[in-house]
């Protein structure tokens, strides 16, 4: 985030630097919603001490930003985040997650919960950027009632030393789900669960991976849709080496648990093309301009 200043929630290591509510929502910190407001501990698995609760209530009329910083060296994170979404309100966010120098060193763990109520409509976009002395750990889960719609982009243009994601997305009756994410991965150890988890009848989910592993990095991926209902989902995960000290492991799984479910995935690991690589070549770019732009179109 080009100026944290503005995020309606700002921390640095495990300061509260800013919050600055918005008509219509809820901003408070985990723990004092866990304090002051009774229902919200059914939704956290212990009793928070760092993170944010936003409960959008009533129609917004701008984005809500949120931004959490690493800044000293070995501070560590463990965080919990809530956001609940009311019924039929249409909701833009902008995360955040990052350090503030490359050379500092520390690790970010998150566990956050996004609920969407019957008709909500969430667009999520997710950014971090890490360094090569982070350890990262996440875990996320969206619970999406009936008719709610999710477009969550998550984009990681730095990945961390060490990176382990986790992703569960509940999906109700007539619910949509729709996952992007990207990564781009050097000197990095990458441990990525995603599963879609279609529950109601006409619900539909579609996730889409794009992993480059560059010098030294070790990727692996399960992606994974299963259909306890009639639903309708789709994989498409797709990895791009670019340089032979790495590894990408790519295992789409698709489980049906109702005859009337369709599921399908398409998987690919490739390499970059020597005619695409030439052709940029003989438009003036040096290789590895080139290979940055290759990669830049792969991942968006």
């Amino acid at each position: 985030m080009k100026n944290a200043k503005n995020a309606h929630y700002w921390q640095v290591d495990n300061k509260i630097k800013n919050i600055s509510q918005i008509k219509g929502a809820l901003i408070v910190p985990s723990a004092k919603a866990w304090k002051e407001i009774s229902w919200t501990k059914k939704y956290f698995k212990t009793r928070p001490q760092y993170g944010y609760f936003i409960w959008v209530k009533e129609k917004i009329n701008s984005p809500l930003f949120t931004c959490i910083s690493l800044a000293n060296k070995n501070t560590s994170q463990k965080l919990q985040n809530l956001l609940i979404v009311e019924k039929n309100l249409v909701v833009k966010v902008f995360g955040s997650c990052n350090i503030t120098d490359k050379k500092c060193s520390g690790s970010h763990k998150a566990s956050g919960k996004i609920v969407l109520k019957p008709g909500a409509i969430l667009k999520y976009e997710h950014n971090h950027l890490w360094g090569e002395k982070n350890t990262v750990k996440t875990n996320y889960e969206f619970d999406l009632s009936e008719k709610s719609e999710l477009d969550y982009i998550y984009k990681n243009m730095s990945a961390p030393k060490e990176l382990t994601m986790d992703t569960k997305v509940n999906v109700s009756k007539k619910a949509k789900a729709n996952l992007r994410m990207s990564l781009n991965c050097l000197n990095s150890k990458v441990d990525l669960n995603d599963a879609i988890i279609l529950k109601g009848q006409g619900s539909h989910g579609i996730t889409r991976l794009r992993l480059v592993g560059r010098k030294n990095s070790r990727i692996k991926a399960q992606s994974q849709i299963v259909a306890q209902a009639a639903g309708q989902g789709h994989l498409d995960c797709q990895g791009l080496l670019v340089n032979d000290h790495s590894e990408i492991k790519l295992s789409p799984e698709l489980i049906i648990k109702n005859k009337k479910a369709l599921l399908t995935h398409e998987a690919s690991i490739g390499k970059i093309s020597e005619q695409e690589l030439n052709y940029l070549r003989t438009r003036g770019f040096s290789e590895k301009q080139a290979i940055n732009l290759i990669i830049n179109g792969f991942l968006n």
